[in-house]
């Protein structure tokens, strides 16, 4: 039977387990005795058979939590309810614990109690339901990926729930389409189908529930149905979900809390294949990615296997992406994540392994973290098209298949690794910087560079008077093809004129540079150091050379320059993906 909550002073908590034992445990000389008695109905609903504690030292393990908790908030100066918590109070004291298991149980019962009852500020439950602050979660090691037969086998394992799940769900609403009230046509299968189908899992539960005054009149040896697999199979239960939300995670390499936190709004279709999924990444911001095409069509799958679910759930969860229907009884409608008991007992249905016949452990970080390292590898080791021939190696391959038999196509070569090393070597020129907009001291300062583009009169008077400026500097040459095909306009981003020799750099440039110099320090803080110095590295070195102070310029005329500058994207010529959070 259920646990049970006595509002006696002290407060206390009775449960009976499937063992047949029972123990009661009160919670004496609390500081905080009404929260105490909160946290107890949120226990109450982890203990069989709406959750999973089954056994007095569990039972008494929360209880030393709950103990923990409303002592140590007391000593904070918080002897308030559940209701009145604040995000700031609970962060004091979990950050300050040395007791990471209590902090687990203390967030199981916050979260059940608010289930239940919706006490919790909004602020306070998401920190509730977000990561633990104990210390030694804080210092672990990143996971690191599955191996290449783990994943092998997590995903096949997905794949199988899933397809198998969908069947049945496909079946049972064709059953329901031929069905009708079972009152008024007897008790049949179909019938069944179509009365849970259009009542929904609470309100038709009594039709595949038997009792004595049943209508049907069977006896309960003959009677053919069952309230939760004749439930689950038109609304998908926790299993079901888990299979979905990982092999979304395989596929796409979503973050595991924007994957739960996903709702219908999420969703935007561009067409009939193709997904924008948006989706909020906790430790930075609001991202957008646009999903396979083998995720877009889980995705469409998904929706329509929940669609009577999300038809029948409360109003604040029909936006929810995972939305289901929880049993045992009493039922409830649900959309928060699995806690990692559900997830081990999952994997160990599914019959998951690891490579040393172990049950395989589902971390969903790790999914993540395993979707980036086979991306990687898929480029050439990891992808099944990187050997023609699966007998020979990579080697062999590359040297049977991939050596240039002819004239022409070693010429082509050449020509590519002649324009490759004229790209380094305009590189290693330094930056043409006109101090004084001078025609004379350009012709003085910088004769070769002059002779080498062969500049006319007519074109040093057009660079020096703005007529061939683009954004961060003067180009001599717009169509010369250094950066696209000769005869075209140069289609070089801004960062680029900053290596190119046709770029001439003037006081008037200045504040643009500024920009420029901006936009590199936004980048920087949004990419990492590695991904930054592949593709901004020598651009943002090239510009500190240019704007040091007493170099090339005064720092009086880039302290102008800098208060022109208001940080923000508007100010450059941006592509979308280019533009940064600022």
């Amino acid at each position: 039977m259920p646990a049970t909550v006595i509002h006696d002073d002290p407060p206390a908590i009775s449960a009976q387990f499937t063992d047949g034992s029972s123990c009661t445990v009160r919670i004496r000389d609390s500081k905080n005795p009404a929260l105490a008695r909160e946290l107890l109905l949120g226990l109450a609903d982890l203990v069989k058979p709406h959750g999973d504690l089954d056994s007095t030292g569990s039972v008494q393990g929360y209880t030393t939590a709950i103990r923990h908790l409303c002592d140590k908030l007391a000593e904070l100066g918080f002897t308030g309810t559940a209701a009145e918590l604040t995000r700031g109070r609970l962060s004091e004291h979990w950050l300050g614990t040395a007791h990471p298991a209590n902090e687990q149980k203390a967030r199981a019962m916050l979260l059940r109690l608010d289930d239940i009852h919706s006490v919790l500020k909004p602020d306070v439950r998401g920190l509730v339901a977000g990561r633990s602050y104990s210390a030694h979660l804080r210092d672990k090691k990143p996971l690191p990926p599955y191996s290449e037969g783990e994943w092998a086998r997590l995903t096949e394992a997905c794949q199988r729930i899933v397809k198998l799940d969908f069947g049945r769900f496909k079946d049972a609403m064709a059953a329901a389409g031929r069905g009708r009230d079972p009152y008024e046509g007897g008790w049949s299968v179909d019938n069944v189908r179509w009365a849970m189908a259009t009542w929904g899992p609470i309100e038709a539960a009594p039709v595949v529930s038997w009792r004595r005054d049943h209508p049907s009149g069977l006896s309960v040896n003959s009677f053919p149905y069952q309230a939760v697999k004749d439930t689950e199979v038109l609304f998908p239960n926790t299993g079901t979900i888990i299979a979905y939300r990982v092999l979304l995670g395989i596929y796409s390499g979503i973050v595991p809390d924007g994957l739960a936190d996903l709702g219908l709004g999420d969703v935007d279709w561009a067409g009939d294949t193709t997904v924008l999924l948006d989706y909020v990444k906790g430790r930075t911001a609001p991202e957008s990615l646009v999903l396979s095409r083998r995720a877009s069509r889980l995705l469409q799958q998904w929706l329509e296997h929940s669609a009577p679910s999300r038809r029948f759930a409360p109003p604040d969860l029909k936006d929810k992406l995972w939305v289901r229907h929880t049993f045992p009884l009493p039922t409830r409608w649900t959309a928060r994540t699995e806690d990692s008991m559900v997830l081990i007992r999952w994997a160990r249905g599914a019959g998951l392994l690891d490579d040393q016949g172990r049950p395989l452990q589902i971390h969903r970080h790790r999914i993540r973290t395993t979707h980036g390292a086979m991306r990687d590898r898929r480029t050439w080791r990891g992808s099944r098209r990187s050997t023609i021939d699966p007998n020979r190696s990579p080697l062999v391959e590359g040297d049977h298949y991939l050596t240039l038999g002819t004239e022409a196509q070693r010429e082509m070569v050449d020509d590519v690794i002649a324009d490759a090393q004229m790209d380094m070597l305009r590189r290693a020129q330094p930056p043409v910087v006109l101090t004084d907009e001078s025609m004379a001291t350009l012709v003085r300062d910088y004769p070769e560079q002059v002779a080498a583009l062969n500049l006319t009169d007519e074109v040093l008077t057009e660079l020096l008077s703005g007529q061939r400026d683009v954004f961060s500097a003067s180009c001599a040459d717009q169509l010369s093809g250094l950066h696209g095909p000769k005869g075209k306009p140069c289609p070089a981003r801004p960062w680029v004129c900053l290596a190119c020799p046709l770029a001439l750099f003037t006081p008037r440039h200045l504040p643009n540079l500024m920009r420029l110099r901006a936009f590199f320090s936004a980048m920087w803080q949004e990419m990492t150091s590695a991904e930054f110095m592949a593709v901004f590295g020598f651009y943002s070195q090239r510009l500190d050379s240019i704007l040091t102070p007493g170099v090339h310029f005064s720092a009086e005329s880039l302290a102008r320059a800098a208060a022109q500058v208001a940080d923000t994207d508007e100010e450059l010529p941006l592509r979308a993906e280019e533009r940064t959070v600022r």
